[in-house]
């Protein structure tokens, strides 16, 4: 199979493409470097054995998606590309709008002059907004409450609304609750360009001294110890979850929204001690005030996923921990070691 990704040399774009290629696809990277490292796709290829194509464009500029189309003339798209701080959104709203959702119109329009029909979206669980009911399934109603959120939103309707204008399309929206981990040879992982906006690859920065402290915002939530809980999935799991999607819109039309994720809950300080343990570390940290817009549990749940795509997650924190802590203490650094 011929499957074009964007934001292919990201964190869990690397991790797809190393999966795809290991599966004997061919695979077109399009990516602006703009949140990504080369060395990561150097990396891939060693891992993989296997060479690819990269394409050094922006999603939001028709004359280089047309380009790569036709050059490459994939069968499927995987669509990872865009901004996705959520603290950041609030502040420029505007770039996130232009970016992901102008950056997904573009991205939709050379798709359909070039007769391609099929795309796996990374959408996420902030869609979902504050919880009615936990876990969240796939009808829980939508109402994302930061930017970044709501561009997530705006895209899935919009892709909606493109594969009901032509018959021939098919899309499916994978909604990830909290990616964590990296590659077991820890070549490859997550390599946040400024501070990170998540709790994990948070905690490794302080565990190897890139980072003083963890700030943990809030212990006094309705969750077993007062710290927020969230959903982890290990960014090998969801790797497979797109492999499987891609499979599933050869052999379907419409759009499905799936949500991605373990159905298991770990807390801050939970995680905290796991990191913990992986490293043979202490990692230090202070309780402060919560954040506005941060609730107290987010839970999947995967019925979906296994129906549809039959996939489920193989790994537990322990792995995503020790994975990260292989990749972090080997790239102190990240891409730049």
């Amino acid at each position: 199979m011929r499957v074009l990704l964007t934001g292919g040399a990201g964190y869990i774009g690397s991790h797809t493409l190393l999966q795809l290629l290991q599966k004997e696809n061919e695979a077109l990277v399009f990516d602006n470097f703009s949140n990504s490292s080369p060395e990561a796709l150097r990396r891939v290829k060693q891992l993989a054995n296997r060479d690819f194509a990269i394409c050094d464009g922006d999603i939001r500029d028709a004359d280089s998606l047309d380009e790569a189309f036709r050059d490459f003339r994939p069968e499927a798209v995987i669509h990872f590309a865009g901004l996705k701080a959520v603290g950041e959104s609030n502040e420029k709203p505007l770039e996130y709008y232009g970016q992901n959702v102008s950056g997904t119109i573009a991205l939709l329009g050379a798709m359909q002059r070039h007769g391609c029909a099929r795309i796996v979206f990374s959408s996420s669980a902030t869609v979902y907004g504050e919880s009615k009911y936990l876990p969240y399934d796939e009808d829980h109603p939508l109402q994302p409450t930061n930017p970044y959120g709501r561009t997530k939103y705006f895209i899935e309707e919009i892709i909606r609304d493109w594969v009901t204008s032509w018959p021939a399309a098919s899309a499916v929206l994978l909604r990830y609750f909290n990616p964590v981990g990296a590659h077991p040879s820890g070549r490859i992982g997550e390599d946040p360009q400024a501070i990170p906006n998540n709790l994990v690859p948070y905690i490794s920065q302080v565990a190897v001294g890139r980072l003083a402290q963890l700030s943990v915002y809030g212990d006094d939530y309705d969750t077993r110890d007062g710290t927020g809980e969230r959903d982890y999935v290990h960014v090998d799991d969801l790797a497979a979850a797109h492999l499987a999607a891609v499979q599933f819109s050869a052999r379907t039309r419409g759009c499905e929204a799936i949500n991605i994720g373990t159905g298991r809950g770990a807390t801050v300080l939970e995680m905290v001690r796991a990191f913990e343990k992986a490293a043979d570390r202490p990692v230090p940290l202070r309780i402060t005030a919560r954040r506005d817009g941060d609730v107290a549990r987010s839970l999947a749940a995967t019925a979906k996923a296994k129906q549809l795509l039959n996939w489920e997650a193989q790994y537990d924190i322990d792995d995503m921990c020790q994975s990260t802590w292989h990749w972090q203490s080997s790239n102190p650094n990240g891409y730049t070691d």
